[in-house]
Formats: C-alpha cells, sequence, structure tokens
C-alpha cells in the first residue's frame, strides 16, 4: 500500500456485506496521530467517512505501517494490540 487512504480503500472492500446484516456499528481510526476516519457499518453497508465520528463505538489509534500490516495480512492484529502498536 502506498498511503493510508490506499489501507483504508482496501479495508472496505475487504467488507463483508452478508456478515453485517442487522448491525449498527461506527468504527473510528486515528492513523499517525493526524489522520482520522471511521467506517459506518449499518445494515449491511459500508461507508467510509473522513474526519473524527463522534458516534463511534471504538476508536483504534496505530500507525500507518501497522495499519497496512493488518489490511494486507502480514500484520497480526492481536500481536500488534498485545505489543502497543494498535491501542482502542
Amino acid at each position: 500500500m502506498t498511503s493510508v487512504a490506499d489501507a483504508v480503500q482496501a479495508m472496505k472492500a475487504k467488507f463483508n456485506q452478508s456478515a453485517a446484516a442487522g448491525l449498527d456499528l461506527v468504527f473510528g481510526f486515528r492513523i499517525d496521530e493526524d489522520k482520522n476516519f471511521s467506517l459506518v457499518v449499518k445494515d449491511g453497508t459500508c461507508e467510509l467517512k473522513e474526519g473524527v465520528n463522534p458516534d463511534a463505538q471504538v476508536t483504534l489509534v496505530m500507525d500507518g505501517e501497522t495499519l497496512d500490516g493488518i489490511v494486507s495480512g502480514e500484520t497480526d492484529g492481536m500481536q500488534a494490540f498485545m505489543g502497543g502498536k494498535l491501542r482502542a
């Protein structure tokens, strides 16, 4: 991935509509301390929004390299969390 935006788009492309049927969730992300966005999952849809979303049920904080690794599958999310590279 070349940027946080590419990683976010890749994450959105992996979205499973059938698994999200009936859900109403907001995931916040803060990347490199200055890039904020959210994924709004509602009734099988996924919408990407820029900026801080005050409705986020959880905000994940990490650097761009960690995000890239998690999205590509090269980094295990649980290991990143346990190692302090991913915070909630």
